[in-house]
């Protein structure tokens, strides 16, 4: 019986050893990209913090959600109220700032340097009344409104497309 030769690896020499990163690459690495979050991360804030007309746009939309959820939900028609002299709207009857249902703003008032420049209802501008009224019908529906928001050089049309009751966020000359 003829014995088969035993084949053995070869002996590795330097150049054929696995690469790999070292603990410190790895370190250093890391470190550098910690460092480029912590010079970003004030940007990043920023931009994900609500405040001054994105603030108020964003509340307004959540007032009309809620008002129009609330309608639907409960099969009866929902106020929304607009106190355009002291810059608050909320929905009508609520007693808490937020839905607690769908975490929407129910209660607000509008950022400092932000103020009604035009709240129409129907046609007719409400914005120098101390109090005006919008309504959600239990279909989804709702009055027809325009609201244009003011506020350190910056407008926002804010309108409320009554056959879905749906607001629209558009610049003022569109």
């Amino acid at each position: 019986m003829k014995m088969m030769p035993i084949n053995r690896p070869a002996k590795t020499t330097g150049s054929d050893r696995r690469r790999a990163f070292t603990l410190i690459e790895i370190m250093i690495v890391v470190g550098i990209i910690g460092m480029m979050a912590a010079m970003g991360a004030p940007s990043i804030g920023k931009a994900l913090q609500k405040e001054g007309m994105r603030k108020a746009v964003s509340d307004v939309n959540d007032v009309f959600f809620s008002a129009r959820e609330q309608a639907i939900l409960h099969n009866k028609k929902v106020g929304v109220v607009f106190y355009p002299q002291k810059a608050q709207f909320g929905v009508e009857g609520a007693t808490a700032e937020v839905n607690v249902h769908s975490g929407k703003t129910m209660i607000a008032t509008l950022p400092n340097g932000i103020e009604f420049a035009m709240l129409d209802i129907y046609r007719q501008d409400c914005v120098r009344l101390d109090r005006a009224s919008i309504y959600f019908n239990p279909d989804g529906t709702s009055d027809e409104v325009v609201i244009v928001l003011l506020g350190k050089g910056n407008t926002k049309k804010i309108t409320l497309e009554y056959a879905t009751g749906v607001p629209e966020v558009s610049e003022v000359n569109e």
